[in-house]
């Protein structure tokens, strides 16, 4: 590994909020599951009459929606939602707030909602209610991660990065009291 490869690599262990996390999911591992989900999504979409319009959940797929859109072969718009139901909590508070609204105009299109987790399906569930009610040709929802043991409402997601436990994960877009966002990698909470 060369000086710039080491710079970039995730160190093994972080402290967010005086907590200590360890690598869970590193960046290679991430890109590459990114990049099946693009070539994916690519595949089911390449015959469309009219390109699908991905609508980002702010704060935490911010990154995601990113790199997954870099790693599509066809034409695609972007817009962003935001919601809050975690605050500064480890876990989500089950009330969902919507903070933004989206922009574009959803009738007739082909709409994928792009989540960083689904862990209780309930902030999944909201946006996917909400955007239903705009009659979109098609909609459906990509998550880099899901939680299966954590789901209080069933959701269903057509595109999954990775299952995970039901861990309490930060990085990579998805924060601890809006720290640690800007993390390459994805950490879990080091409680041994």
């Amino acid at each position: 590994m060369d000086a710039a490869q080491a710079t970039l690599s995730a160190p093994p262990s972080v402290v967010c909020q005086g907590e200590r996390f360890r690598l869970y999911l590193d960046e290679t591992t991430l890109q590459e599951r990114i990049g099946a989900l693009g070539d994916q999504i690519s595949a089911d979409y390449r015959d469309s009459e009219s390109p699908p319009i991905f609508i980002g959940v702010l704060n935490g797929a911010f990154m995601f929606t990113a790199d997954l859109m870099r790693t599509l072969s066809i034409d695609c718009e972007v817009d962003f939602y935001k919601l809050s139901s975690y605050g500064e909590a480890k876990v989500s508070s089950g009330v969902v707030t919507e903070l933004k609204h989206i922009d574009a105009e959803l009738q007739g299109r082909h709409v994928i909602v792009v989540e960083d987790i689904v862990d209780t399906g309930l902030s999944m569930r909201y946006i996917l209610d909400r955007i239903e009610e705009l009659n979109p040709a098609s909609l459906k929802a990509v998550t880099l991660l899901r939680k299966p043991a954590a789901a209080k409402v069933d959701v269903e997601v057509d595109y999954v990065g990775f299952d995970i436990d039901n861990l309490f994960v930060i990085g990579y877009g998805l924060d601890y009291g809006q720290l640690a966002r800007n993390l390459r990698a994805i950490y879990i909470l080091d409680e041994g």
